[in-house]
């Protein structure tokens, strides 16, 4: 008698976006098991009731009163009661049972389940039900085809889960896992596609990427060579992974990541990655795949291991809540770009500018006044993974501002210590204490750890721009890596910060536009200028400005050659035509560049 849990999942109708498991559950005691599907997936801290994607659920047993013959085989049904929106009890009398569901698959993200006509990409927090009691016991899982399927007959499947050889079908599957909460780490890619396989430091690394493409895949991979091994290294021996799989789902339009403990699963367009032939020059959307696999690959340690104590069990049910974001995906957003700049992958300079554009974020947005890091991390349930269009104006990124936290730390730590640590010391402590048995880390452990190893006391510095609304004082900081850092009005709407020759606007409406059929449409109204000042709202659509029709290039020219301090600007809103007085406003200088100063002092920061 097995006492695994075996689930069979069949891609059984993609043009209805539907899969079928048949969870078979072996002998048990009690009277009856509860099934249940969680509620959110780790990575992704929102409640997104998977289960509501359950279309139907069916139990039966070779045991009981007969309801139907399947062959030689008497098939008994039981009785199935819902008991919550994610939860089912099943009279089972403790004997086995095989309970068979239908799922709707038709969410094209890295956090959930989708098919189409090429691919069925599968989170198994989408897919398998939780068997209370048996959390712990060994899950077998199959993969099978539609047979009458033209379409799905070349369809091959991938995993990082281990595989197990069991069939010799070309359209069966079979892979196996210890438990129930590492058989839903493993995203499950069904489909056509490309694979391109690297080796680095005698592991081996596989690019996956949806479909059939002419992407130059070699390039990919002598790109994030160098990325991949600086994490190695920097986590240093022995290594928790074997094998490592980039899955990415390539679509018209579309970003994202999802980390894993073997995988990571991506959502990229597919004509911003390079193209067989094309220039070897990388453009700022290749530049930021790179970044993207290099943050969810350093998750492998810093996220998957390295983690929060309230993560590492957390209740899948419902909300799990900490205020360490800032230390996870800030620390990772800041390790992400700055290898590449390490690795040689980008110039010193491009690296400059990408932080640059993440400061330049940080300066428009109003909310970093009124709402800490530590409390975005708490928030991210709702106010970060929920905004809406004043999210700008109420909350802060524990991302970006994450990020920026982290650099201003490695200076701190390499001022203070005159050079002889920094936060790459600060990270393999972490993974040292905390990551290789998963212990999961409490709130002040960056601040207990440069006390009791370093000697350096950090605490006024998180109590000012963690748990306080301070922002990072980069100028003094950055000199110590050979930068300077100033401020400059934008040079157009599309500005998004960094070094630029273009001449600055002279003054400001201060709102997001969108190109409307006839006019701008206000995206986002920002706290404190001109457009919050007159009520222009959101959803306005601007037509024109002192009587003159106008679109983006004329907006800005006209407000920039006001000849009095207020000017009149024509809106339409929900249907009614308005004119509001405008302040002409002054640019604020709210983009941030970096110029260096010192070339040398800069390469031995990044470790060149």
């Amino acid at each position: 008698m097995t006492s695994a849990l075996r689930y069979t999942l069949t891609i059984s109708n993609w043009r209805a976006h539907q899969f079928t498991v048949a969870l078979q559950i072996p002998e048990h005691s009690g009277s009856s098991i509860e099934l249940s599907l969680p509620s959110w997936i780790p990575g992704s801290y929102m409640v997104r009731d998977f289960a509501k994607s359950i279309i139907e659920l069916t139990a039966t047993t070779s045991e009981g009163h007969i309801t139907e013959n399947v062959g030689d085989i008497s098939v008994y049904s039981l009785s199935v009661t819902k008991l919550d929106k994610q939860t089912w009890r099943v009279d089972t009398d403790g004997k086995p049972c095989t309970v068979v569901y239908s799922v709707y698959a038709n969410d094209l993200s890295i956090r959930s389940a989708f098919m189409n006509d090429q691919y069925a990409f599968i989170n198994g927090t989408s897919a398998f039900l939780n068997v209370s009691g048996f959390e712990n016991v060994p899950c077998e899982v199959d993969i099978e085809l539609n047979d009458s399927d033209s379409v799905t007959s070349n369809w091959k499947a991938y995993t990082s889960m281990p595989s197990r050889c069991e069939s010799t079908s070309p359209s069966r599957w079979h892979f196996v896992e210890k438990n129930y909460d590492e058989l839903i780490d493993h995203p499950i890619y069904v489909g056509i596609a490309d694979t391109h396989s690297f080796e680095v430091d005698g592991i081996t690394f596989t690019l996956l990427f949806s479909g059939n493409n002419s992407i130059d895949y070699e390039r990919i991979a002598n790109d994030l060579t160098p990325i991949c091994k600086h994490h190695l290294d920097l986590f240093g021996a022995p290594q928790p992974i074997n094998n490592y799989l980039f899955m990415t789902l390539l679509a018209d339009n579309g970003f994202g990541g999802l980390e894993h403990k073997y995988s990571t699963a991506l959502l990229y367009p597919r004509f911003d990655l390079p193209q067989v032939g094309e220039s070897e020059k990388k453009t700022d959307s290749y530049v930021t795949f790179l970044s993207l696999c290099s943050h969810e690959f350093f998750h492998t340690w810093h996220v998957k291991r390295i983690k929060p104590s309230v993560m590492v069990k957390p209740d899948l049910s419902q909300e799990t809540y900490t205020n360490q974001l800032w230390i996870y995906e800030g620390f990772t957003s800041f390790y992400d770009d700055v290898t590449l700049a390490r690795a040689g992958v980008i110039e010193p300079q491009k690296y400059l500018d990408i932080v640059a554009q993440n400061v330049s974020r940080l300066l428009q947005n109003a909310g970093r006044f009124k709402q800490s890091a530590a409390e975005s991390s708490f928030d991210a349930w709702t106010k970060f993974y929920k905004q809406d269009a004043s999210a700008t104006n109420n909350i802060v990124s524990y991302y970006t501002k994450g990020g920026i936290i982290a650099l201003g730390l490695d200076l701190l730590l390499r001022k203070q210590s005159n050079n002889k640590v920094n936060l790459d010391t600060l990270i393999q402590l972490l993974w040292k204490h905390y990551g290789v048995d998963e212990k999961g880390t409490p709130d002040d452990v960056i601040q207990n750890l440069c006390t009791t190893h370093f000697g350096i006391d950090v605490s006024e510095y998180l109590n000012r721009v963690v748990y306080g609304t301070d922002d990072v004082e980069l100028a003094s900081l950055v000199s110590e890596m050979g930068v300077n850092y100033a401020v400059r009005a934008r040079v157009s709407g599309e500005d998004k910060g960094g070094a630029s020759s273009l001449p600055a606007i002279k003054n400001q409406l201060g709102a997001t536009l969108k190109p409307a059929t006839f006019g701008l449409t206000v995206m986002q109204v920002f706290e404190g200028l001109a457009a919050m000042k007159a009520g222009v709202l959101l959803n306005d659509v601007i037509i024109g400005l002192d009587g003159h029709i106008v679109n983006a290039q004329k907006l800005q020219r006209l407000l920039d050659n006001a000849q009095t301090s207020q000017v009149e600007l024509t809106l339409i809103r929900d249907g009614r035509l308005l004119t509001l007085p405008l302040e002409v406003t002054e640019a604020r200088k709210e983009m941030a560049y970096f110029e260096i100063t010192d070339e040398e002092k800069l390469n031995q920061w990044l470790g060149k």
